[in-house]
Protein backbone atom coordinates (compact mmCIF):
# COMPACT_ATOMS: atom_id res chain seq x y z
CA UNK A 1 0.00 0.00 0.00
CA UNK A 2 1.25 3.63 -0.89
CA UNK A 3 1.34 6.18 1.38
CA UNK A 4 -0.87 8.11 -0.36
CA UNK A 5 -3.23 4.84 -0.03
CA UNK A 6 -2.43 4.81 3.37
CA UNK A 7 -3.23 8.74 4.18
CA UNK A 8 -7.00 7.99 2.12
CA UNK A 9 -7.84 5.35 4.85
CA UNK A 10 -10.68 6.16 6.97
CA UNK A 11 -9.69 7.12 10.61
CA UNK A 12 -11.56 3.94 11.66
CA UNK A 13 -9.91 1.57 9.09
CA UNK A 14 -7.77 -0.84 11.35
CA UNK A 15 -4.22 -0.37 11.31
CA UNK A 16 -1.84 -2.18 9.08
CA UNK A 17 -0.96 -5.38 10.70
CA UNK A 18 1.56 -6.99 7.82
CA UNK A 19 4.83 -6.65 7.36
CA UNK A 20 7.23 -3.62 9.47
CA UNK A 21 4.16 -2.35 10.34
CA UNK A 22 2.92 -5.39 12.55
CA UNK A 23 4.49 -3.87 15.76
CA UNK A 24 3.15 -0.22 15.55
CA UNK A 25 0.10 -1.10 14.09
CA UNK A 26 -0.42 -4.15 17.35
CA UNK A 27 0.09 -0.98 19.36
CA UNK A 28 -2.24 1.37 17.58
CA UNK A 29 -5.07 -1.52 17.18
CA UNK A 30 -4.88 -1.81 21.46
CA UNK A 31 -5.23 2.36 21.74
CA UNK A 32 -8.25 2.40 19.09
CA UNK A 33 -9.91 -0.30 21.04
CA UNK A 34 -9.76 0.79 24.54
CA UNK A 35 -10.06 4.85 23.69
CA UNK A 36 -12.74 4.17 21.14
CA UNK A 37 -14.88 1.03 23.10
CA UNK A 38 -14.44 2.71 26.66
CA UNK A 39 -15.54 6.08 25.10
CA UNK A 40 -18.40 4.56 22.98
CA UNK A 41 -19.59 3.11 25.65
CA UNK A 42 -19.06 5.16 28.36
CA UNK A 43 -17.80 2.63 30.92
CA UNK A 44 -20.20 -0.02 30.07
CA UNK A 45 -17.64 -1.83 27.97
CA UNK A 46 -17.87 -5.36 30.42
CA UNK A 47 -21.16 -6.32 28.19
CA UNK A 48 -19.80 -9.38 26.39
CA UNK A 49 -21.89 -11.92 28.50
CA UNK A 50 -24.93 -11.41 31.35
CA UNK A 51 -23.87 -9.56 34.46
CA UNK A 52 -25.57 -12.28 36.50
CA UNK A 53 -23.15 -14.79 35.60
CA UNK A 54 -23.01 -18.21 34.19
CA UNK A 55 -23.50 -21.02 36.71
CA UNK A 56 -26.84 -22.08 37.15
CA UNK A 57 -28.92 -21.36 39.91
CA UNK A 58 -32.38 -21.65 41.35
CA UNK A 59 -35.39 -21.77 39.51
CA UNK A 60 -38.19 -19.11 39.76
CA UNK A 61 -41.18 -18.58 37.52
CA UNK A 62 -40.74 -17.25 34.15
CA UNK A 63 -41.79 -13.40 34.01
CA UNK A 64 -42.00 -11.15 30.57
CA UNK A 65 -39.33 -10.23 29.26
CA UNK A 66 -37.66 -12.98 30.78
CA UNK A 67 -35.04 -15.00 28.17
CA UNK A 68 -36.52 -18.33 27.09
CA UNK A 69 -33.48 -19.68 26.45
CA UNK A 70 -33.16 -19.95 30.20
CA UNK A 71 -36.63 -22.29 30.83
CA UNK A 72 -36.25 -25.00 33.00
CA UNK A 73 -37.70 -27.74 31.69
CA UNK A 74 -38.15 -29.99 34.44
CA UNK A 75 -39.46 -27.82 36.55
CA UNK A 76 -41.98 -26.49 34.01
CA UNK A 77 -43.31 -30.02 33.76
CA UNK A 78 -43.32 -31.03 37.33
CA UNK A 79 -45.00 -27.82 38.25
CA UNK A 80 -47.11 -27.12 35.31
CA UNK A 81 -46.21 -23.36 35.49
CA UNK A 82 -43.34 -21.82 33.37
CA UNK A 83 -40.08 -21.71 35.29
CA UNK A 84 -36.45 -20.30 34.53
CA UNK A 85 -33.22 -21.48 35.90
CA UNK A 86 -31.43 -18.28 37.31
CA UNK A 87 -27.87 -18.04 36.88
CA UNK A 88 -25.29 -16.84 39.46
CA UNK A 89 -22.37 -14.96 39.08
CA UNK A 90 -19.28 -16.56 37.86
CA UNK A 91 -16.49 -14.03 38.56
CA UNK A 92 -13.92 -15.96 35.99
CA UNK A 93 -15.08 -16.02 32.55
CA UNK A 94 -13.26 -18.21 30.49
CA UNK A 95 -13.55 -17.01 26.51
CA UNK A 96 -12.71 -19.08 23.57
CA UNK A 97 -12.30 -17.55 20.03
CA UNK A 98 -12.48 -19.76 17.41
CA UNK A 99 -10.59 -17.55 14.31
CA UNK A 100 -10.56 -18.10 10.73
CA UNK A 101 -8.38 -17.04 8.94
CA UNK A 102 -8.57 -19.35 5.68
CA UNK A 103 -7.74 -18.05 1.97
CA UNK A 104 -11.17 -16.36 1.86
CA UNK A 105 -10.48 -13.71 4.72
CA UNK A 106 -6.89 -12.51 2.28
CA UNK A 107 -9.39 -10.41 0.63
CA UNK A 108 -10.77 -6.77 0.79
CA UNK A 109 -12.11 -4.06 -1.86
CA UNK A 110 -12.98 -1.60 0.63
CA UNK A 111 -11.00 0.73 3.36
CA UNK A 112 -9.53 -3.19 4.70
CA UNK A 113 -8.97 -6.45 4.01
CA UNK A 114 -11.41 -9.04 5.92
CA UNK A 115 -8.20 -10.09 7.70
CA UNK A 116 -7.66 -7.03 9.23
CA UNK A 117 -11.27 -7.52 10.80
CA UNK A 118 -10.62 -10.70 12.22
CA UNK A 119 -7.98 -9.07 14.24
CA UNK A 120 -9.36 -6.11 15.47
CA UNK A 121 -12.08 -8.22 16.45
CA UNK A 122 -10.50 -10.45 17.88
CA UNK A 123 -8.28 -7.60 20.04
CA UNK A 124 -12.25 -6.13 21.10
CA UNK A 125 -13.20 -9.26 23.00
CA UNK A 126 -9.96 -9.47 24.19
CA UNK A 127 -10.78 -6.20 25.58
CA UNK A 128 -14.22 -6.50 26.72
CA UNK A 129 -13.56 -9.70 28.68
CA UNK A 130 -10.73 -8.45 30.21
CA UNK A 131 -9.93 -8.09 34.12
CA UNK A 132 -11.13 -9.83 37.22
CA UNK A 133 -9.10 -13.30 36.56
CA UNK A 134 -11.02 -13.80 33.41
CA UNK A 135 -9.42 -16.03 31.10
CA UNK A 136 -9.31 -16.12 27.11
CA UNK A 137 -7.58 -18.65 24.41
CA UNK A 138 -8.25 -19.39 21.02
CA UNK A 139 -7.93 -21.63 18.41
CA UNK A 140 -6.85 -20.70 14.81
CA UNK A 141 -7.17 -22.30 11.43
CA UNK A 142 -6.01 -21.58 8.13
CA UNK A 143 -7.57 -24.85 6.28
CA UNK A 144 -3.78 -25.19 5.98
CA UNK A 145 -2.22 -25.23 9.67
CA UNK A 146 -4.46 -25.15 13.20
CA UNK A 147 -3.14 -23.91 16.63
CA UNK A 148 -3.95 -23.60 20.10
CA UNK A 149 -3.66 -20.81 22.31
CA UNK A 150 -4.16 -22.06 25.71
CA UNK A 151 -6.76 -20.00 27.95
CA UNK A 152 -5.26 -17.48 30.54
CA UNK A 153 -5.28 -14.45 32.37
CA UNK A 154 -3.16 -11.23 32.16
CA UNK A 155 -3.09 -7.69 30.20
CA UNK A 156 0.34 -9.26 28.70
CA UNK A 157 -0.99 -12.73 27.38
CA UNK A 158 -3.94 -11.40 25.82
CA UNK A 159 -1.44 -9.13 23.81
CA UNK A 160 0.44 -11.81 22.96
CA UNK A 161 -2.54 -13.60 21.51
CA UNK A 162 -3.88 -11.07 19.54
CA UNK A 163 -0.28 -10.60 18.01
CA UNK A 164 -0.04 -14.74 17.74
CA UNK A 165 -3.09 -14.47 15.38
CA UNK A 166 -1.80 -11.49 13.85
CA UNK A 167 1.45 -13.22 13.15
CA UNK A 168 -0.21 -16.32 11.62
CA UNK A 169 1.09 -16.94 8.25
CA UNK A 170 -1.87 -16.57 5.35
CA UNK A 171 -2.35 -20.31 3.82
CA UNK A 172 -1.08 -21.62 -0.02
CA UNK A 173 -3.77 -20.62 -2.19
CA UNK A 174 -5.96 -22.94 -3.35
CA UNK A 175 -6.43 -24.54 0.45
CA UNK A 176 -9.78 -24.91 1.34
CA UNK A 177 -11.05 -23.97 4.83
CA UNK A 178 -12.97 -26.12 7.84
CA UNK A 179 -15.20 -23.83 9.55
CA UNK A 180 -16.91 -26.95 10.72
CA UNK A 181 -14.21 -28.34 12.35
CA UNK A 182 -12.54 -25.44 13.79
CA UNK A 183 -15.57 -24.94 15.71
CA UNK A 184 -15.27 -28.76 16.84
CA UNK A 185 -12.16 -28.00 18.51
CA UNK A 186 -13.61 -26.42 20.99
CA UNK A 187 -16.13 -29.22 22.20
CA UNK A 188 -13.90 -31.83 22.66
CA UNK A 189 -12.92 -32.00 25.26
CA UNK A 190 -15.42 -29.82 26.75
CA UNK A 191 -14.50 -26.92 28.56
CA UNK A 192 -15.92 -25.02 31.74
CA UNK A 193 -19.07 -22.96 31.02
CA UNK A 194 -18.00 -19.69 29.71
CA UNK A 195 -17.84 -17.79 26.76
CA UNK A 196 -17.21 -18.48 22.80
CA UNK A 197 -16.64 -16.27 19.81
CA UNK A 198 -16.54 -17.78 16.09
CA UNK A 199 -14.85 -15.37 13.94
CA UNK A 200 -15.59 -16.09 10.49
CA UNK A 201 -17.01 -14.72 7.07
CA UNK A 202 -19.13 -17.74 7.23
CA UNK A 203 -18.48 -18.48 3.26
CA UNK A 204 -19.69 -21.76 1.68
CA UNK A 205 -21.95 -24.23 2.92
CA UNK A 206 -23.74 -23.88 6.06
CA UNK A 207 -22.08 -27.47 7.18
CA UNK A 208 -20.55 -26.35 10.80
CA UNK A 209 -24.31 -25.39 11.94
CA UNK A 210 -24.36 -28.70 13.99
CA UNK A 211 -21.04 -28.19 15.89
CA UNK A 212 -22.16 -24.44 16.48
CA UNK A 213 -25.47 -26.05 18.33
CA UNK A 214 -23.63 -28.17 20.39
CA UNK A 215 -21.93 -25.49 21.73
CA UNK A 216 -25.20 -23.68 22.52
CA UNK A 217 -26.12 -26.13 25.81
CA UNK A 218 -23.00 -25.32 27.38
CA UNK A 219 -21.83 -21.77 26.51
CA UNK A 220 -22.76 -18.34 25.58
CA UNK A 221 -22.11 -17.69 21.93
CA UNK A 222 -21.70 -15.42 19.80
CA UNK A 223 -20.64 -15.46 15.88
CA UNK A 224 -19.15 -12.64 14.50
CA UNK A 225 -19.60 -12.32 10.55
CA UNK A 226 -16.65 -10.33 8.61
CA UNK A 227 -18.09 -9.03 4.95
CA UNK A 228 -16.84 -7.46 2.16
CA UNK A 229 -19.05 -5.51 -0.38
CA UNK A 230 -17.67 -7.41 -3.10
CA UNK A 231 -19.25 -10.66 -1.17
CA UNK A 232 -22.63 -9.72 -1.79
CA UNK A 233 -22.70 -7.42 -4.81
CA UNK A 234 -20.55 -7.73 -7.85
CA UNK A 235 -19.70 -4.43 -9.25
CA UNK A 236 -20.44 -2.89 -13.08
CA UNK A 237 -16.91 -3.95 -14.48
CA UNK A 238 -17.87 -5.19 -17.75
CA UNK A 239 -15.20 -8.60 -18.30
CA UNK A 240 -13.87 -9.23 -14.95
CA UNK A 241 -11.74 -12.36 -13.92
CA UNK A 242 -13.47 -14.16 -10.90
CA UNK A 243 -10.92 -16.47 -8.60
CA UNK A 244 -11.55 -18.60 -5.76
CA UNK A 245 -9.16 -18.28 -3.23
CA UNK A 246 -9.76 -21.83 -1.29
CA UNK A 247 -9.82 -24.11 -4.56
CA UNK A 248 -7.86 -21.34 -7.19
CA UNK A 249 -9.79 -21.88 -9.56
CA UNK A 250 -10.33 -18.79 -12.02
CA UNK A 251 -13.19 -17.53 -14.39
CA UNK A 252 -13.75 -14.95 -16.83
CA UNK A 253 -17.43 -13.57 -16.77
CA UNK A 254 -18.92 -10.61 -18.23
CA UNK A 255 -20.68 -8.52 -15.68
CA UNK A 256 -23.91 -8.27 -17.18
CA UNK A 257 -26.80 -6.76 -15.55
CA UNK A 258 -28.47 -10.72 -15.51
CA UNK A 259 -25.81 -11.67 -13.69
CA UNK A 260 -25.39 -9.12 -11.29
CA UNK A 261 -28.54 -9.31 -10.16
CA UNK A 262 -28.64 -13.31 -9.89
CA UNK A 263 -25.02 -12.84 -7.65
CA UNK A 264 -26.74 -10.08 -5.46
CA UNK A 265 -29.61 -12.76 -5.04
CA UNK A 266 -27.69 -16.09 -4.26
CA UNK A 267 -25.20 -13.95 -2.06
CA UNK A 268 -28.33 -12.46 -0.14
CA UNK A 269 -29.74 -16.04 0.36
CA UNK A 270 -26.39 -17.79 1.68
CA UNK A 271 -26.37 -14.65 4.14
CA UNK A 272 -30.07 -15.17 5.20
CA UNK A 273 -29.34 -18.76 5.45
CA UNK A 274 -25.72 -18.00 7.70
CA UNK A 275 -28.16 -15.85 10.32
CA UNK A 276 -30.54 -18.28 10.52
CA UNK A 277 -28.47 -21.03 11.38
CA UNK A 278 -26.36 -18.61 13.95
CA UNK A 279 -29.95 -17.55 15.55
CA UNK A 280 -30.79 -21.36 15.57
CA UNK A 281 -27.02 -21.80 17.70
CA UNK A 282 -28.82 -19.34 20.26
CA UNK A 283 -26.01 -16.64 19.33
CA UNK A 284 -25.54 -13.86 19.35
CA UNK A 285 -24.50 -12.31 15.49
CA UNK A 286 -22.47 -9.42 15.00
CA UNK A 287 -21.48 -7.98 11.17
CA UNK A 288 -18.43 -6.32 10.74
CA UNK A 289 -17.93 -5.38 7.49
CA UNK A 290 -14.48 -3.08 5.62
CA UNK A 291 -16.65 -0.38 4.04
CA UNK A 292 -18.00 0.20 7.61
CA UNK A 293 -16.79 1.63 11.19
CA UNK A 294 -16.37 -1.89 12.84
CA UNK A 295 -15.85 -0.49 16.59
CA UNK A 296 -19.31 1.90 15.82
CA UNK A 297 -20.79 -2.12 14.84
CA UNK A 298 -19.83 -3.27 17.84
CA UNK A 299 -21.07 -1.19 20.51
CA UNK A 300 -24.09 -1.37 18.99
CA UNK A 301 -23.88 -4.96 19.19
CA UNK A 302 -23.29 -4.69 23.01
CA UNK A 303 -25.24 -2.00 23.46
CA UNK A 304 -28.29 -4.15 22.08
CA UNK A 305 -27.29 -7.77 23.82
CA UNK A 306 -27.40 -5.91 27.19
CA UNK A 307 -30.97 -4.45 26.32
CA UNK A 308 -32.32 -7.70 25.57
CA UNK A 309 -30.87 -8.92 28.85
CA UNK A 310 -32.67 -6.37 30.45
CA UNK A 311 -35.93 -7.42 28.78
CA UNK A 312 -35.72 -4.03 26.22
CA UNK A 313 -35.52 -6.56 23.24
CA UNK A 314 -33.32 -8.97 21.23
CA UNK A 315 -29.78 -8.59 20.61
Amino acid sequence: MSQKEEQERPSWTPPILRGDRMEAGLRLLELDVRRRLDGLLQGNHLGLVPGPGTEPGEARPYQPGDDVRRMDWAVTARTTTPHIRETVADRELETWLAIDLSASLDFGTAACEKRDLVIAATAAVAHLTRGGGNRIGAVVSTGDHMARIPARGGLAYARGLIRKVAETPSPPEGTAGDLATLIEQLRRPPRRRGLVVVISDFLGDVTWQRALRGLSARHDLIAIEVVDPRDVDLPDVGTVVLSDPETGRQREVHASPLLRREFAAAAQQHRTNVAAAIRRAGAGHLVLRTDSDWVADTVRFVVARKRGWSGGGAA
